[in-house]
This record gives C-alpha cells, sequence and structure tokens, in this order.
C-alpha cells in the first residue's frame, strides 16, 4: 500500500502535464535555434571560408551573451510574475532569431547571435523556476523528463528537419521555420501558462536581494549545485560544436546521411529522457546520474576517435551517446533545482542559466583553441576534447555525492 500510495503521488496531474508540455514545446524552439548552428558548420565554414576558431566565435557569441542577460536577471528576476518575464524574453528571442535567417555573413550573423542570446539567456531560468515552483519535488523527476522531450524533438524533428532544409534549398530556411513556429506558440503560452507570482507576496528589497545574491557564495550547497551544474554543461558541450564538420570531412559521413544522426540521436534521447526521469524518482537522482555519467564516458571516447566506420556503427554509437548524455542531465537538474528555496529560486536559476551559458561559451571557444582545420575542412585534435569531457565528467560524478549530502542536510 505504501509503494502504491508513493507512486501514485509521483503521476503527474492533468494541469501540470499541459503546463510541461508547453514548456517542452518552447525548449524546442529554443533549443533548437542553438543547436542548428552547429551542424551548419559544415556548410558555414566553406561557405564563409571560416577556421575552427572563427566558427567557435559564431557558435559562443549566443552563449557568451546569455552568460550576461542572465547574470543581469539574477537582480530583478523575482521582481516579476515568472510568466510575463517568460513571454518578453520569448518574444525577444523570435526576434533574433529571424534576424539570424536574414544574415549576410560572418559579423552580422554574430550580431544576431548576440541578440538572440540576450533574449534567449532568460528563458532556460524560468522555464525551471516555473516547474520547480508548480511541481512539487516527488514528480519533479517526471517533469524533468517531459521536459527534456523539448531537447529530444529538437534532435528527431527539428535538427534533421533543419538539416533537410540547409542542404535542400539553403541554410537561412531552418532559422525561418524555429521563428515561425515560435510565433505559433505564442497563444497557447498566454493562455494555459498559469501566473506564477507566489514569490511577490513577500517581495524581496533590492539591497535583500543584493545579500541575496552574495549568501549564493556563502551557502555550499548553492555553491556546490553552480560547480555541478557548470561541469556537467562544460564536460557534455565540448564535443558539441565541431561533431557535424568533424563527421563529415573527417569520418567521411556523406553530408546528405547527417540529418539521420541527429533523427536516431533524437529519437534514443526522447525515450531515454521519460526512463530516466522515473528511474530518478524511484530510486534516487545521484544514483542514476552516476550510472549514466560512467556510461556515457565510453560513447565519448568512441566518438572522438572515430575512425571510416560505416554508417549503421556511426548511428548506433550516436544513438547510445545521446541516451546516456541525457540519463545524466535529468537526474543532474533535478538535483540542482532543489538547492534553493521558492523564494529566491528565481534568482539562484538565472545564476544557474548564467554559470550553464558561460560552461557552453567557454566550452564552445575552447574546442575551437584546441582544434584546427586544414585546406579540407577536415577537424585536427577533435580526440583531445573528448579527454577533456572524460575528466569534466568524473569530476561531476565526485561533486554529485557531495551535491547530495547538501541536499540531505537542506531536507533535514
Amino acid at each position: 500500500m505504501r509503494n502504491f500510495a508513493l507512486n501514485k503521488k509521483c503521476v503527474l496531474k492533468r494541469n501540470e502535464i499541459i503546463l510541461v508540455a508547453l514548456m517542452a514545446l518552447l525548449n524546442f524552439t529554443h533549443i533548437l535555434d542553438f543547436m542548428i548552428v552547429m551542424p551548419l558548420g559544415n556548410i558555414l565554414m566553406p561557405k564563409w571560408n571560416l577556421t575552427t576558431s572563427e566558427f567557435a566565435i559564431i557558435v559562443s557569441s549566443y552563449s557568451l551573451s546569455a552568460f550576461v542577460s542572465s547574470f543581469c536577471a539574477i537582480f530583478f528576476a523575482d521582481k516579476f510574475d515568472r510568466k510575463k518575464l517568460l513571454l518578453f524574453a520569448y518574444s525577444g528571442f523570435l526576434l533574433g532569431t529571424f534576424a539570424c535567417a536574414f544574415a549576410f555573413g560572418t559579423y552580422s550573423m554574430i550580431v544576431a547571435r548576440i541578440v538572440t542570446g540576450i533574449f534567449g539567456g532568460l528563458i532556460s531560468a524560468q522555464i525551471l523556476s516555473i516547474i520547480a515552483d508548480v511541481i512539487p519535488y516527488e514528480r519533479r523527476g517526471r517533469a524533468m523528463g517531459l521536459l527534456m522531450g523539448g531537447f529530444a524533438l529538437a534532435s528527431v524533428i527539428g535538427v534533421p528537419f533543419g538539416l533537410y532544409l540547409a542542404n535542400t534549398y539553403d541554410w537561412h530556411y531552418p532559422f525561418l521555420v524555429v521563428a515561425i513556429f515560435g510565433v505559433l506558440l505564442l497563444p497557447f503560452l498566454f493562455k494555459f501558462v498559469p501566473n506564477v507570482n507566489s514569490h511577490l507576496e513577500n517581495p524581496i528589497k533590492l539591497k535583500e536581494r543584493n545579500s541575496n545574491f552574495y549568501d549564493i557564495f556563502s551557502n555550499k550547497a548553492q555553491v556546490t549545485a553552480l560547480i555541478f551544474s557548470f561541469l556537467l554543461i562544460t564536460g557534455h558541450f565540448i564535443i558539441v560544436p565541431l561533431i557535424n564538420p568533424y563527421l563529415v570531412y573527417n569520418v567521411g559521413v556523406p553530408q546528405e546521411y547527417t540529418p539521420l544522426i541527429y533523427l536516431v540521436g533524437g529519437i534514443c534521447s526522447l525515450i531515454s529522457a521519460q526512463i530516466i526521469g522515473k528511474l530518478a524518482d524511484s530510486y534516487g537522482k545521484r544514483n542514476v546520474f552516476v550510472w549514466a555519467a560512467l556510461i556515457s564516458i565510453v560513447f565519448v571516447v568512441l566518438i572522438t576517435n572515430m575512425p571510416h566506420w560505416q554508417l549503421f556503427i556511426v548511428l548506433g554509437i550516436f544513438g547510445f551517446w545521446f541516451s546516456s548524455s541525457t540519463g545524466r542531465t535529468v537526474p543532474g537538474q533535478a538535483m540542482i533545482t532543489q538547492a534553493v528555496t521558492s523564494q529566491t529560486r528565481g534568482s539562484f536559476m538565472s545564476l544557474n542559466s548564467c554559470v550553464q551559458s558561460l560552461g557552453t561559451g567557454f566550452a564552445s571557444l575552447l574546442s575551437g583553441w584546441i582544434t584546427y582545420s586544414d585546406a579540407k575542412f577536415a577537424i585536427h585534435n577533435y580526440n583531445y576534447l573528448g579527454y577533456i569531457s572524460v575528466v569534466l565528467i568524473l569530476s561531476c560524478v565526485m561533486i554529485s555525492y557531495r551535491l547530495e549530502r547538501k541536499l540531505q542536510q537542506i531536507e533535514m
């Protein structure tokens, strides 16, 4: 009976499913806009004659501008209804995505990505804060699993379709499709996302807000969660920006088949996100995270040291890599959200988003500095990125034990 009651308590309610589904669709457009730039590397690099470092700057410009905006949001995020702030940020994000579609060179693309990143940097923190404020912790693992469906959908549908449009027509089209889809989504967000303003009942003054910000760095649980978050995103992202050029120009995967890699990987990620979310709620977030992290190391090494293998082998390796990477992220994000109370969750999650943006931007730049491309655009030193990723993943595993102890102290 006790197990039945516990399982029933862990089932998402109807209004929670609708909320998470909308957040997942919003996440779909948000993540797809970010993700689609990287697979376009094998098109943009020869088209604009870019080096790996120059392409890394285009990729990192979004992340670093998102870092700035999310850092500023730390001091004002909890002063507004989370729904209103999310809709404002999403509207600006869509305008930036339209601008990317009409970029005509390296510098105009960088400017467009900066604009998109400024607004995009506000989105992730608000999504996570809304989920954390509305959905209790015992159901949050499932919610994070569904939310990660936005990432999976971006991989299953968005990236392959975007690459098809880019390969068949032109690279501008993926950005246009993302922006149009986002505009169609806006009315549903207005109607179905509830106002999330309970944190405004006892508003925190600016002086106290600043004090709370500095208090984050004296709170061992929150500092541990931020370090964990930074290493988690950096360890994953360091091998991501140059995957597509590496597969095309090093491994020999034909460009027209690259959408299949993201299709297979996305399907595996979509399925594993739901399974991992349930396992995390049932067997513990940290336990599931550790196993997924250790398994993912095998595929990181394989991907970054890949010879000229047949396509079906490449697809299989990427499917397992996507699944294990999702297995790290779902329980990892659930653990991070528990490190802070509702009253200051907006500021903390803004700082967390800030840290993650810094991690992705740093990882992008680092991947561009360590690697280089030859006259045929083949990527060299890519295996070094894999070894760095392994070290960062193992560091996350060790830190996860410390983070869980801190979370247990908070619950007590």
